[in-house]
């Protein structure tokens, strides 16, 4: 059986994931400020990302993600191992996308794929709550994917 506080540090991590999310969605990059440890790691590489300190990243994903008309980062199914004031966690993602392959904004030109992955984190509870200390993204699929969207081999 869940302890209180078990309970309530999952309903707290998971709020965190969907703040990172509306955060990415709605493109307020100073969003993640309340998702991510200022030492923070996170590696986006093996879905062909970047990978880098918080900051580096943070500064990265503004231009990054100006080729995509838009897109949803849906979290689900996590798995938690908690231990005190650290926890590790496995989550799903599910993250339609949409962009112009060639560029232009051309209307009925848009392609939509979606992109399947593991969030893999290690996370800390701060006097300001549980913060990502370390994201990795972890690929399971990629489907429709545009061929220069191709994550490394």
């Amino acid at each position: 059986m869940l302890s209180q506080q078990e309970i309530s540090d999952r309903l707290e991590i998971q709020d965190l994931f969907a703040r990172y999310s509306f955060a990415i969605d709605d493109r307020n990059w100073d969003g993640l400020d309340d998702v991510f440890t200022e030492d923070a790691i996170i590696d986006y590489s093996e879905v062909g990302g970047s990978r880098g300190t918080y900051r580096e990243i943070k500064a990265w994903l503004g231009t990054a993600m100006e080729r995509f008309k838009g897109f949803q980062h849906m979290v689900a199914t996590t798995e938690y191992k908690i231990d005190g004031d650290s926890a590790t966690t496995r989550t799903i993602l599910f993250n339609p996308m949409i962009m112009y392959p060639d560029g232009s904004e051309v209307p009925g030109n848009d392609k939509v794929f979606f992109v399947g992955l593991w969030y893999r984190d290690k996370l800390v509870r701060t006097a300001k709550g549980w913060r990502i200390a370390e994201r990795y993204e972890q690929k399971s699929w990629f489907h429709n994917s545009p061929a220069e969207l191709a994550p490394p081999a």
